[in-house]
């Protein structure tokens, strides 16, 4: 069997210094395009393969970043939004030549095994999605000099270390939930409607917090807290939510609702309680997934920029991987108007 081509053979195929092809093989700094050219053509010619094993022992790197979710893992399955999320940044790392691992943190052993892996060197970075207040994951490998990026603006650490006032809050990409609230709520004012309710996220994510504050920011902070429920961004979760609010405020024209699938639920309860959507109560949701599309009626909704969210989150997350200054990113949202309004 012949032996393995090396980086000395594409070196020489190349005409160019062994110090050269490492440069050019590590993303191409300070290498000139013709001699990034010669090297590639050197690479084919010879059939050379990096030897990730080497290249991670000499780095000390892992190259892996972890996805990590502070919900229950079958809202992977449940929830397109956190697919999409989860789908666009594997793409965006395996670019990158990174791996994805995919770390759940819901339950106290697990997130303890999640902290022990996580701190102990497994991965070069963590990606976190949907944080709770609960669960100050992010704060505490951000504290430990993990590079993190957090989905969504993140709650300030409950408890923090001592020195942590030193420390800034991790990085963090989030769509302007509060704006996009407003917007959507402003557009059923906008319509004639008068009582408008909300269906809120929970008070533990900083998303279902954001959104209640725009829904607030539109129909003025003195509101009846009888137009206010609670879900949990499940359809059952809005449809119980939907109908706690029928209970208690029937004469209701409009529901702002901070989460699509508890969109869902929320317009099978009103269609159960006889309601027509959107004549007797109009429905504005939030994300803009395939589900609003698909719901009868189809559903107008505040869209989240998901994809260029994962973009961000990844791009800065090898920023900091690489040594970069910490920034943090706040995309615009847009409304959508369909049929439920």
């Amino acid at each position: 069997m012949l032996p393995r081509p090396t980086i000395d053979d594409v070196a020489a195929a190349a005409g160019v210094s062994r110090a050269t092809v490492s440069r050019a093989l590590r993303g191409g700094h300070r290498v000139s395009s013709r001699a990034m050219t010669a090297i590639q053509q050197a690479v084919a010619r010879t059939g050379y393969v990096v030897n990730r094993n080497a290249r991670n022992l000499a780095s000390h790197r892992a190259q892996s970043v972890a996805f990590v979710l502070c919900e229950p893992p079958q809202r992977l399955v449940a929830d397109p939004s956190f697919n999409l999320l989860l789908s666009t940044c594997a793409q965006e790392l395996t670019a990158h030549d990174l791996i994805l691992t995919v770390a759940v943190t819901t339950g106290p052993d697990l997130r303890s095994w999640v902290r022990r892996h996580l701190l102990g060197g497994q991965v070069d970075g963590a990606l976190v999605v949907s944080a709770h207040a609960s669960d100050p994951i992010a704060d505490e490998l951000h504290g430990a000099g993990v590079p993190v990026v957090v989905y969504g603006t993140p709650f300030p650490a409950t408890d923090p270390a001592p020195g942590a006032d030193d420390i800034p809050a991790p990085v963090y990409v989030a769509a302007d939930d509060r704006s996009g609230a407003t917007e959507a709520v402003r557009h059923l004012l906008g319509r004639g409607r008068r009582t408008i309710a909300t269906i809120a996220g929970p008070p533990e994510t900083a998303c279902g917090l954001n959104r209640l504050a725009g829904w607030r920011d539109a129909v003025g902070e003195t509101t009846d807290d009888r137009l206010i429920a609670v879900g949990d961004y499940t359809a059952a979760g809005g449809q119980a939510a939907m109908a706690e609010l029928l209970h208690r405020a029937p004469e209701l024209d409009a529901v702002f609702v901070a989460g699509e699938l508890m969109a869902a639920g929320a317009i099978a309860a009103l269609s159960r309680a006889g309601r027509r959507v959107p004549d007797d109560v109009a429905v504005a949701g939030f994300d803009d997934s395939a589900v609003a599309a698909t719901i009868w009626p189809s559903l107008t909704t505040v869209r989240r920029p998901l994809a260029e969210i994962s973009h961000r989150m990844v791009e800065l997350v090898l920023e900091l991987i690489d040594g970069g200054s910490p920034r943090s990113l706040t995309l615009p949202t847009e409304l959508v108007i369909r049929e439920s309004t």
